[in-house]
């Protein structure tokens, strides 16, 4: 929610700065997400009118303009805006003043004729990104008067990031509430007048379903000015509120919206078919909306209608068949409460978001209707002109929310918070907050008010009293208590020893959402079986994640759009898959890189990362933990056929894949270069090896190379692997040092080299001793894997 500082101030002006407020506002539980100046640093610009133009006699687009600015004369200013023109009100910035840039204003001359300052856009006084010409002001602006001054642009919006609890602060007397009790102030609500009857005609009222409108309010305002204009004044409260400005009667049912947190709506009077009725949507029937949507109702919709058609969404938005228009006459203005559970979910439903629908959903005063169309009505008579007629209304007590009173016991302030409060600042604070406090012979009976929602239990008390008291202001203290050290198996791997790995290695963390958009899913791990979210947040993320590649990738994209040419990210979480028939969550760690290997430097040439990259990366976690762990050769629908690999853990079971992106996917997907990914069991990553000793030889070691062609499907890994589980005691190691395919080794085959390091504990191993072994070892690779040694 965003609303003008100044017109907080308004309400109630505690002696603190704008710094000191919003600190003030964070603790209270009222987090400000933003401030912000209505309006750039300038000066020297006030309000002009254009008296006369001329065109310039050397220049097709300037003209020459006699300008009032409250001088003893009027000035000389050449403009070029398309929009300038004889009785127009605008900022003019004077010799002197300075624009937002550090930009000032001199005396100069344009293809030859005298300026003596410059009308100003919004664009030029920092007020709009973009302008199409002058700002145009009111025809009743003061001239000479100061522009910040005139428009009350020495204001900064604050932005509230309300939880959805605190609906009662969606208001700007809300808001101000909170400020009187936090600083002590007292504070109470302006109630507006009762308008004065103009007319005795109405418009009928029924309510079919009241226990989703208990309270439905209308009034007839008949002789409205057709050509209203809505005041400055407003309009900046709206604006900076961020909500535009559109007629004067829309206007001003926003504005009180704005300033009550009460959601009104406004119906064309000649427009209707009374009675009006609430009730509950018909099979079939349909309503275009105010916003050129047409939706189809469900049967569990609830509708304002008359006796033709649907006229609004409850709660949410209005019909446009009987909007307000520039003709309308006679308008019929309500104001309902409709229960919290009739509107949740129904403007999401439809695709829609509205301001109404946003305070509905978490509760509105349902003892603020009266109150709401009293002060709508006298801005409307005000702004508009027109006679009001008697308020209807349809009102049913036994509908309304019950509004029990919370028992507070004395003690437990003291237990809970560690303070002591007298029974006169407990009963100053509740009553403050718009509670009634009844002290009883332990403590107090506290009721909420109708706007407070989120009051039900003990702990909500406790909770108000902490945060007006002021968090920092409880007392801390030493937590006592006898706890037994955790065991940390040696065995076990943690997560954050992986996490620093891959950070080491230059990968960033990311954290995704569990939930992603059902056709990244789909292209990602095509036939895995999805859940389906029943109500999600958006279409976006409708299905939970069954791999993290979905957040990867999107997160990949995010950067690549804004000229991240080198990317490594990596995440751990859980993915949701269907297994057996049931839900389980696993817990998962997951990388993606694209782009160069490192970052560009002028000791190495460039190069993109490759297959072999990644892995080495796979590598260095697995060597931390499941060190046996290997890579066998697979396909997955996700990458590319000839690079890709199953992850395989002590047990040969499967426990990850790796690989490039296939270039369908990658392609679809919107990547100009290769995107390599990896994933992994953490339940298989964190279970480790302990290291155990062993004597050493205190005979010399033998390296012999072997060179054995083998078919070229045949894995170097596991030509490693049989040389190791040849069982010859003798062998300490085995490594690839070579791969050849070409001239000397025939077509679909590989040369492929290795060392073989041999050392006994006994003794020096002789010449003949080590040609047997390795006669032994060459029988069981061409055994194994139909090896021979290269000639």
């Amino acid at each position: 929610m965003q609303v003008s500082e100044a017109w907080l101030r308004e309400l109630v002006n505690p002696p603190i700065d704008t710094a000191a407020l919003v600190a003030q506002l964070t603790m209270a539980g009222l987090e400000v997400d933003a401030v912000t100046p209505v309006a750039a640093e300038f000066s020297g610009v006030v309000v002009a009118e254009v008296l006369s133009t001329e065109q310039h006699p050397n220049a097709d687009k300037l003209r020459v303009c006699r300008v009032n600015v409250g001088q003893a004369e009027p000035l000389q200013i050449v403009c070029g805006a398309s929009n300038v023109r004889p009785g127009l009100k605008v900022p003019a910035a004077l010799i002197g003043a300075i624009l937002p840039g550090d930009f000032k204003i001199k005396e100069s001359k344009l293809r030859g004729e005298l300026s003596f300052g410059m009308l100003c856009s919004e664009k030029e006084l920092g007020l709009a990104a973009t302008s199409d010409g002058l700002m145009e002001l009111q025809s009743d602006a003061p001239v000479g008067v100061d522009i910040r001054e005139y428009l009350l642009l020495n204001d900064n919006i604050i932005e509230l990031g309300l939880t959805p609890n605190r609906a009662d602060c969606l208001s700007a007397v809300g808001v101000a509430r909170e400020m009187a009790v936090l600083n002590k102030q007292a504070f109470t609500p302006t109630e507006p007048a009762a308008a004065e009857i103009g007319h005795s005609d109405v418009l009928e009222v029924q309510v079919e379903a009241p226990e989703a409108c208990p309270v439905y309010l209308g009034r007839l305002i008949k002789g409205i000015a057709r050509d209203a204009k809505t005041p400055l004044w407003m309009l900046e409260r709206l604006r900076r509120s961020g909500v535009r400005g559109l007629s004067a009667v829309v206007d001003v049912t926003n504005y009180v919206l704005l300033e009550l947190g009460q959601p009104l709506h406004a119906f064309d009077a000649a427009k209707l078919a009374a009675p009006v009725v609430v009730r509950r949507a018909k099979a079939g029937e349909s309503l275009a909306l105010l916003n050129d949507q047409t939706i189809e109702l469900d049967e569990d919709s609830l509708v304002i209608a008359d006796q033709r058609q649907s006229l609004a969404l409850a709660g949410v938005m209005g019909g446009k068949s009987s909007a307000v228009s520039d003709q309308t006459c006679d308008i019929f203005l309500e104001c309902a409460f409709f229960t919290p559970i009739s509107v949740a979910g129904k403007a999401r439903q439809y695709g829609l978001h509205t301001d109404s629908s946003h305070r509905f959903e978490r509760g509105v005063d349902f003892r603020l209707q009266h109150r709401a169309l009293e002060r709508a009505t006298q801005l409307i008579l005000e702004i508009a002109g027109g006679s009001a007629g008697p308020i209807t209304e349809a009102v049913d007590e036994d509908a309304l929310p019950a509004r029990s009173p919370v028992k507070l016991r004395s003690d437990r302030i003291a237990k809970i918070l560690g303070i002591e409060l007298s029974n006169e600042a407990v009963a100053t604070l509740f009553q403050g907050l718009g509670m009634t406090v009844a002290q009883v012979a332990d403590g107090w009976e506290i009721t909420p008010p109708g706007f407070r929602f989120d009051i039900a239990i003990e702990a909500d008390l406790l909770e108000e009293i902490g945060r007006i008291h002021g968090y920092n202001n409880l007392p801390s203290s030493n937590l006592r208590m006898r706890a037994e050290l955790g065991k940390a198996p040696e065995n076990r791997l943690t997560l954050e020893r992986l996490q620093d790995a891959l950070v080491d290695r230059g990968y960033q963390e990311v954290i995704t959402y569990s939930f992603v958009d059902e056709a990244m899913q789909n292209a990602v791990a095509p036939g895995a079986e999805f859940i389906r979210i029943q109500n999600p947040i958006s279409s976006e993320l409708a299905v939970m994640r069954t791999t993290l590649w979905c957040g990867l990738l999107n997160a990949a994209l995010y950067n690549t759009h804004r000229q991240q040419s080198r990317v490594r990210l990596f995440e751990s979480g859980l993915r949701f898959v269907y297994r057996d028939g049931q839900i389980q969550q696993q817990k998962m760690l997951a990388g993606l890189a694209l782009g160069s290997v490192h970052a560009e430097q002028w000791a190495e040439k460039t190069r993109r990362v490759d297959f072999f990259d990644v892995k080495a990366d796979v590598e260095a976690l697995l060597a931390l933990g499941a060190s046996a762990a290997g890579f066998r050769s697979a396909q997955h629908s996700a990458l590319h056929p000839g690079q890709s690999a199953e992850i395989v853990g002590l047990e040969g079971d499967s426990i990850g894949w790796l690989g490039m992106l296939h270039p369908l996917l990658e392609k679809q997907l919107g990547f100009d270069s290769p995107v390599f990914l990896f994933e992994l069991a953490l339940d298989a990553l964190t279970i480790r090896q302990v290291p155990s000793f062993s004597s050493l030889s205190k005979f010399p070691s033998v390296r012999r190379d072997l060179a054995l062609v083998v078919d070229q499907a045949v894995a170097a890994g596991d030509i490693v692997r049989c040389v190791l589980d040849c069982r010859e005691p003798a062998i300490r190691e085995a490594a690839i040092f070579d791969v050849y395919q070409g001239q000397g080794v025939s077509e679909g085959h590989k040369s492929v080299a290795l060392s073989v390091v041999l050392q006994d504990f006994e003794q020096t191993l002789t010449d003949t001793e080590i040609d047997a072994i390795f006669r032994r070892v060459l029988d069981t690779l061409a055994t194994n894997l139909n090896a021979k040694l290269r000639e």
